[in-house]
């Protein structure tokens, strides 16, 4: 009889699990709304529709009829899964009614908090007087981001001490106001600029709820893990590297973490706690924590692989476990692998440019001479327009690396970084 696999998803994220999904004998149903995205060219059935159009998945499935419905990399696509498998009577290995915990950030806090984890300050927020009302109850000095969204998208630090002092500083400059009219000035202003984040951020909400959020900082780790049947295992913990304020996104990875010890059992502690509340059963999980210098804090939890080729890429060069392979592999009830074969390090570096058209991209030989430079990948072309770094999409190409030990990884990654030669206008 053949096998059928529904994937949500055809982007170059999900190509690894796409590949082992066809390695094990399955005919592939894809689903992706963009008709272009790369992983077609490996779908049995192609499918333009958006992964997170839940009734249209569920009635393309009843139409194909596949064994089950997976995703690999992607947060949307989660509910949409958990969703059409209830509804064909599958046994979930994770509930629709948990998927919204690790998928939409209001239910994820919402959850941790009842089960004790802990967790940022936050308020979920439907409109901009709740906005405003949200920000002054966190003393001005927030992250504000939205519900359901990922890759940075949407993501902004309000601060509005610093706004108001250089406003104050600045004034008019016709010479005529008044110390009054000066404020009032100043607070309209003020009023215009956090009108424009909450709008800025709600504009990157699928749901119209946007949150806002404690500011944290200190050192960002996630964790890899593996759900089976109830009883998770940590996989690794990759150290992260992130812009400074106001954008925070993601410029490199390196596994395994180069924290000490203690640190690292706290992390996982919570990390276990974290993934336990959301009664995920079986399947990957990638767990954002924030060690702050009141503790350690869940920044977010997907019931998913963790992106940025860190499933893909740095696990297996790091650990020799291929989770994209095990979550598949679990997915259809098979047993899996996920025994550490080695213990070495693997970084990934992004590139990245200021605002500009980009007029070339040199990678000079040398970069790929380079002792452990694994890949080299650039994502966008000579005339495309470059907004700088405000979320992941931004991003121009990528570096992987491997070696002896984490630090050896990021050094070579950061060397093979400075030697490529973006040119913009």
């Amino acid at each position: 009889m053949e096998k059928k696999m529904m994937i949500l998803g055809a982007s170059a994220l999900q190509v690894p699990a796409i590949k082992k999904a066809k390695e094990m004998g399955y005919k592939i149903i894809l689903v992706d709304y963009d008709e272009n995205a790369v992983g077609f060219e490996l779908a049995d059935v192609k499918l333009v529709v958006s992964t997170l159009d839940q009734d249209e998945v569920y009635r393309q499935a009843l139409i194909y009829k596949p064994d089950v419905v997976i995703t690999s990399t992607s947060d949307g696509p989660v509910r949409t899964a958990a969703y059409v498998n209830e509804k064909l009577g599958k046994k979930p290995d994770l509930s629709y009614k948990d998927s919204l915990c690790a998928t939409i950030k209001s239910h994820m806090r919402n959850r941790l908090k009842e089960n004790g984890v802990p967790i940022p300050k936050y308020y979920a927020v439907s409109d901009y007087e709740g906005f405003k009302e949200a920000v002054q109850k966190l003393n001005g000095y927030c992250i504000v981001k939205p519900a359901d969204n990922a890759g940075s998208r949407g993501v902004l630090l309000v601060d509005v001490a610093e706004y108001m002092s250089g406003r104050r500083q600045t004034g008019r400059t016709d010479g005529v106001e008044s110390k009054s009219d000066k404020y009032s000035e100043t607070e309209q202003d003020l009023d215009n600029k956090l009108k424009n984040m909450y709008e800025y951020s709600l504009g990157n909400s699928k749901n119209g709820t946007v949150m806002v959020e404690e500011f944290m900082t200190g050192k960002e780790v996630s964790v890899e893990a593996m759900t089976v049947n109830g009883e998770t295992r940590i996989i690794t913990i990759t150290d992260k590297y992130i812009t400074p304020p106001p954008y925070f996104v993601e410029l490199a990875h390196c596994e395994p973490s180069m924290l000490d010890d203690e640190v690292q059992a706290q992390i996982k502690k919570v990390a276990l706690n974290a993934i336990k509340a959301i009664e995920l059963q079986n399947g990957p999980s990638h767990t954002e924590i924030k060690i702050t210098k009141d503790g350690l804090k869940v920044v977010e939890l997907a019931a998913r692989l963790g992106g940025d080729f860190i499933t893909s890429k740095l696990v297996p060069l790091s650990t020799g476990i291929d989770m994209v392979g095990a979550s598949v592999q679990l997915a259809v009830g098979e047993n899996i692998d996920i025994e550490h074969k080695c213990n070495r390090g693997a970084a990934i570096h992004f590139l990245q440019a200021e605002e500009g058209i980009i007029k070339r991209i040199i990678v000079p030989d040398e970069v790929y001479d380079l002792q452990g430079v694994e890949e080299v990948i650039i994502y966008k072309n000579a005339g495309e327009n470059v907004h700088g770094t405000k979320s992941s999409n931004d991003r121009l190409g990528h570096i992987i690396t491997s070696a002896d030990t984490a630090d050896e990884a990021m050094k070579t990654g950061k060397m093979a970084l400075d030697m490529i030669v973006v040119e913009t206008e």
